[in-house]
């Protein structure tokens, strides 16, 4: 650690006191400085002078700015922000302020956040809900599916303007049509609408409600999270081995809640018979054709069918 006498020296070093009044003059000719006196031309060479280090900072994050690498590698103190500076002048004192200010990448990863925030999901690819989405590029993504994406479209725009509708969605078609990549849309855009969601892969949720047995609590918070979301979607329902328990006490609850309170949404390769007889038949207990019926009771009159037509997309 330097020592009292050194520092002074230092202080008083002519060659230091030197290349610190250049480094002031180069600072109060820089390009972005004397924009800022127009704006503030109350302030003084020699106010400047006692705020070298914010107009340091000022400077310098924002040639950082203009060459932004990214939110990820930002190389500003605060990531995300960069320093603005003003001017008070109060009693014929003037004051120079800095602040650090939010950048417009910072705002939309915000932004972003918060919209991923209202939508959990269930054994369901995350890459599914983050990437970016163009409306322009799903109507042209496949022609052949152009009639259930403006049946979608129009779906997210009546719900924008009117709020909650009484009926969800059932989009039915092939493997590979894009039927769980067009919902995980829907949910993207009434996020940002302010709507909570969850997507719910069938297959994989079926078999994890099995460990649920021995964490009743955490069976609990699961249903009564599915049953409260505003827009709950069952993705890839029939392909799961259906037993009595989930369809009854766990389908069955959660669609006899939400029955005129909050759409429910559904893909599957099946369309609605299919389902119904998949509905009606359980590995334990065989034949069960008017439980299928009751189950689907709770979803048939509460959906608008959607058929999702075009080439299979896996694997491209």
């Amino acid at each position: 650690m330097e020592s009292l006498s050194e520092i002074l020296k230092s202080v008083l070093d002519p060659s230091r006191l030197q290349q610190a009044e250049e480094k002031s003059r180069q600072l109060l000719a820089d390009p972005l400085v004397v924009k800022w006196r127009m704006k503030y031309p109350q302030v003084t060479d020699s106010e400047l002078k006692l705020n070298m280090n914010r107009v340091y900072q000022y400077i310098k994050e924002y040639n950082s700015c203009s060459r932004c690498p990214g939110l990820e590698d930002c190389p500003n103190d605060m990531q995300g922000h960069y320093t603005l500076l003003s001017a008070e002048t109060v009693n014929g004192a003037t004051h120079i302020y800095d602040q650090k200010v939010s950048c417009k990448k910072f705002m939309a990863k915000q932004a972003q956040d918060a919209i991923r925030s209202r939508i959990r999901s269930f054994y369901v690819d995350e890459r599914s809900l983050e990437q970016g989405y163009s409306a322009d590029e799903i109507l042209t993504m496949d022609r052949k599916r152009v009639k259930a994406v403006n049946a979608l479209m129009k779906y997210i725009d009546e719900t924008k303007e009117n709020g909650l509708l009484a009926k969800g969605l059932y989009l039915s078609g092939s493997f590979g049509t894009g039927k769980t990549f067009l919902m995980c849309y829907m949910l993207h855009e009434l996020a940002k609408a302010g709507y909570t969601g969850a997507i719910v892969y069938m297959p994989d949720f079926s078999e994890d409600l099995k460990a649920m047995f021995n964490e009743p609590a955490r069976l609990k918070d699961t249903i009564d999270m599915l049953k409260d979301t505003d827009l709950l979607i069952f993705d890839d329902i029939g392909a799961e081995n259906m037993n009595p328990w989930l369809r009854d006490h766990v389908l069955g609850t959660i669609l006899n809640y939400r029955m005129n309170r909050k759409p429910t949404f559904f893909t599957s390769n099946y369309d609605l018979d299919g389902l119904e007889k998949h509905f009606s038949f359980t590995s334990r207990d065989g034949e069960e054709e008017f439980k299928g019926q009751r189950i689907m009771d709770r979803i048939r009159h509460f959906v608008d069918v959607i058929a999702v037509t075009g080439a299979n997309k896996r694997g491209r």
